[in-house]
């Protein structure tokens, strides 16, 4: 099956070769030409211009826009719905918020054009590890497109199956669902990633309490000097609290202890604030998550040895780095992609 993708970043990339060992066929374009050009060279049709790429697709045209929520993304989708046709479909693979979701579905429809929203989840790992998807749209469209998401899911790999599942969507064991009309798969990722704040929360004050467990505060037969990369190492290991960000923050800790090459500056990229703000649409007591979110909020502030943790974590799984220069926290505004709409679409 074909796929056309645009944006060929961290994930975009990836997924794009992740296709290409199943056997897909893709047309890729980004600002970049370097981009273009390192997937043409593994397979790839290169594409110069969005025009270009639109015409090198074959109808009906599917494409997959991987780029940063909010304007970007947003000019990009309203471009392509000049360009392609009835039956064609628009992805958006992105982080955005459901609410424009459901704003561009309904544009969208009026023009015959379909339009899917995938919540993504494997960071720069997915390449190898797969991709678990959260899929909104039409259930025809969507079904009509399972080669393409059958071969970016991770598959049953090694996991236990639960018992009591017989006769429900084999999909979901192979790591990606059709949640529901358009909105739904990013409504999903957005509870995610509020879900993922509060776990790695839990790790940071976790981890930090551990690290000054022999501060001089303490009288010394309270104090212990622990070796914190061996305690990270020994819970994946038969404790009740494993997980992948827990490989995460051991193989950070077993690289440097101290964890000194951060600051702990820890950035959120919006999906923090929405799962908040649904909470408080749907009268949801969500005292873990808000807290998380505040001491993201905090960690602008005052860095701890919890929030190094946090970044290590957020490098590990997702690539992301800290930035260079941190702005005045007192002088900084929410950016785009966190502002959600007033109101219901």
């Amino acid at each position: 099956m074909q796929l056309g993708m645009i944006g060929l970043g961290r994930m975009g990339g990836n997924i794009v070769r992740r296709l290409m060992k199943h056997g897909h066929s893709t047309v890729v374009y980004d600002k970049d030409p370097k981009a273009v050009a390192a997937l043409a060279a593994d397979g790839a049709v290169g594409a110069g211009t969005l025009e270009d790429f639109v015409d090198k697709l074959e109808r009906p045209r599917t494409a997959w826009v991987m780029l940063p929520a909010g304007k970007i993304t947003e000019a990009t989708i309203d471009t392509l719905s000049k360009l392609m046709q009835a039956g064609d479909v628009i992805i958006d693979g992105g982080n955005t918020f459901w609410q424009d979701d459901v704003r561009r579905g309904k544009a969208l429809k009026e023009r015959a054009i379909h339009y899917v929203d995938v919540g993504t989840s494997g960071g720069v790992w997915g390449i190898d590890r797969g991709y678990c998807m959260m899929i909104g749209g039409d259930k025809a469209v969507v079904d009509r497109l399972d080669p393409i998401f059958a071969g970016l899911a991770p598959g049953t790999g090694d996991i236990p199956r639960t018992g009591g599942r017989e006769g429900r969507d084999p999909r979901i064991e192979q790591g990606y669902i059709h949640a529901g009309p358009v909105g739904a798969g990013h409504f999903v990722k957005m509870v995610h990633n509020g879900i993922e704040y509060g776990l790695m929360q839990a790790y940071a004050e976790g981890f930090d309490i551990l690290k000054n467990a022999n501060i001089d505060a303490l009288p010394p037969e309270h104090r212990f000097a622990l070796d914190i990369a061996d305690i990270a190492e020994v819970w994946r290991r038969g404790s009740v609290i494993p997980s992948w960000l827990l490989d995460l923050t051991a193989a950070a800790l077993a690289k440097n202890p101290t964890l000194e090459s951060y600051s702990g500056f820890v950035e959120d990229s919006g999906e923090g604030r929405w799962t908040v703000k649904a909470a408080i649409d749907e009268a949801v007591p969500a005292e873990v998550l808000t807290a998380a979110l505040f001491a993201r909020f905090r960690s602008r502030k005052q860095h701890t040895f919890a929030e190094k943790i946090l970044s290590a974590m957020r490098e590990g799984f997702g690539g992301h780095k800290e930035p260079q220069q941190h702005a005045d926290p007192a002088r900084q505004n929410a950016p785009d992609i966190v502002k959600p709409k007033a109101g219901r679409s």
